[in-house]
């Protein structure tokens, strides 16, 4: 297979990055399966978006190296988003009928995520939005082509609940408590305001919601207010340059990090590095995996990808927190390609539609997924036809100014609140959009 190396001009200030040529394009050959990239190499949000999509491009490298999905060879084309859903909806466009077809898109931003749920069910391609989107998608009855694997922002935002009532002493503690949501203003961090909504309606908990306007510098406002009203907690739904943003402003406050949480996109590396000391002791979820550059799928990647002068992006960065958020992305889009083949012929090319039902009937277990390299970074998943997450379980981790550490045992979201509110919302956009949920006899095919 033929490599066309493209030159991309990376936002490379915040994150500390070098410029590269980066490949962006694989030529593809008759029967490959085609995976389109939506990244976003530049702009604000660059310092995050770079590793994701360095990790998920090496792990469709590594894919081919390993002889492909049963031989089936992978190609890929990257499209520059700049996180701005029009832009997004342009890449989707141009990328859905290459290469006999896109196999299944991840929008990797919410409000990308919104715009393609629309477009998606006519074009027969699958979206997985792992870890972010709309919470109610995993209503997989009401919602055929979207996959919200591993966890959705309502998750994220009951397992914080839960775990700051465990540190308090019980449920009943939370009653008079302060938390303050501090978001990006967009329909990301807007998605885990009904549920936390719904917990301090339950628990008598105060909640204060914050918002920051895009791209997140300019958080003066919000910190007088969090000063003026002395929260016992905050929940953090940042992204790039927002969450360094809010740390430093933590520090200038006298806020203490350790009584501050981040939902998973706020975790990793770049948001805590250019804090310095301030940022001992700041807490984030991990969707199920953390930093993991001791895992089995790290160690090959630098062996059979970067030790031969292919790796996507520098070396260093393997193994890292968003490094491994793409990879994983990129395992679950050809885990489910490798099951549907089970269904529709091994060593054959999958189709958009064909793909959609291996997400639907996806089964990795703990055995499948040590075998891939994932022992000890992810817990088991599996999806149907009413489910389409597939898993609910979180960790917290702390960064204790040099790395993240895990620091809570493994955490679900509890189904008994969310299921109602997942069924109450996909009811309600099936009413506004006109449709019907999904006859049974719909989940064979």
């Amino acid at each position: 297979m033929k490599l066309r190396q493209l030159a991309l001009a990376v936002t490379v200030a915040a994150a500390g990055l070098s410029a590269s040529l980066t490949p962006t394009l694989v030529s593809a050959q008759a029967g490959e399966q085609f995976f389109p990239v939506l990244v976003y190499r530049t702009g604000a949000y660059a310092p995050n978006g770079v590793p994701f999509a360095n990790g998920f491009v090496d792990y469709l490298k590594l894919t081919n190296a390993r002889g492909g999905i049963n031989g089936v060879k992978v190609s890929w084309e990257e499209c520059e988003t700049g996180y701005a859903t029009d832009r997004g909806v342009e890449c989707y466009e141009r990328l859905k009928g290459k290469n006999g077809g896109a196999t299944v898109f991840q929008p990797l931003s919410t409000g990308i995520t919104f715009a393609l749920t629309e477009k998606a069910p006519g074009d027969k391609i699958p979206l997985i939005t792992a870890g972010y989107g709309r919470s109610d998608t995993t209503d997989g009855m009401a919602f055929k082509w979207s996959f919200p694997l591993t966890g959705t922002y309502w998750d994220a935002a009951d397992i914080l609940v839960q775990h700051v009532m465990k540190k308090e002493g019980g449920a009943d503690k939370l009653k008079g408590k302060k938390i303050a949501l501090v978001y990006h203003d967009s329909p990301y961090g807007k998605e885990p305001i009904p549920l936390l909504q719904e917990r301090a309606a339950m628990h008598g908990f105060q909640l204060s919601l914050l918002p920051v306007a895009h791209p997140g510098v300019e958080q003066k406002a919000t910190w007088l207010q969090i000063r003026q009203n002395r929260p016992d907690y905050i929940f953090l739904w940042g992204w790039g340059i927002m969450n360094s943003t809010s740390l430093k402003e933590a520090v200038a406050t006298g806020f203490p990090r350790d009584r501050m949480y981040g939902v998973w996109w706020a975790g990793a590396e770049p948001d805590v590095k250019d804090v310095g000391d301030g940022a001992k002791g700041y807490n984030a979820l991990a969707l199920q995996h953390g930093a993991e550059p001791n895992s089995a799928v790290v160690k090959e990647i630098l062996d059979k990808v970067h030790s031969k002068g292919q790796g996507t992006g520098p070396r260093e960065e393997v193994g890292q927190v968003l490094y491994m958020r793409g990879l994983v992305a990129a395992m679950l889009a050809t885990e489910g390609a490798r099951s549907a083949q089970e269904r529709y012929g091994k060593g054959k090319r999958m189709s958009g539609e064909q793909a959609r039902w291996g997400y639907e009937n996806l089964n990795l277990t703990q055995a499948k997924l040590d075998a891939l390299g994932f022992k000890g970074v992810m817990r088991p998943i599996s999806t149907s036809c009413a489910d389409h997450r597939g898993a609910t379980w979180a960790r917290i981790h702390t960064w204790d100014g040099n790395k993240w550490n895990f620091t809570s045992d493994w955490l679900e979201a509890d189904q008994a609140i969310i299921k109602p509110m997942i069924k109450a919302s996909a009811d309600k956009y099936l009413a506004d959009k006109k449709q019907v949920r999904r006859d049974p006899k719909d989940c064979q095919s």
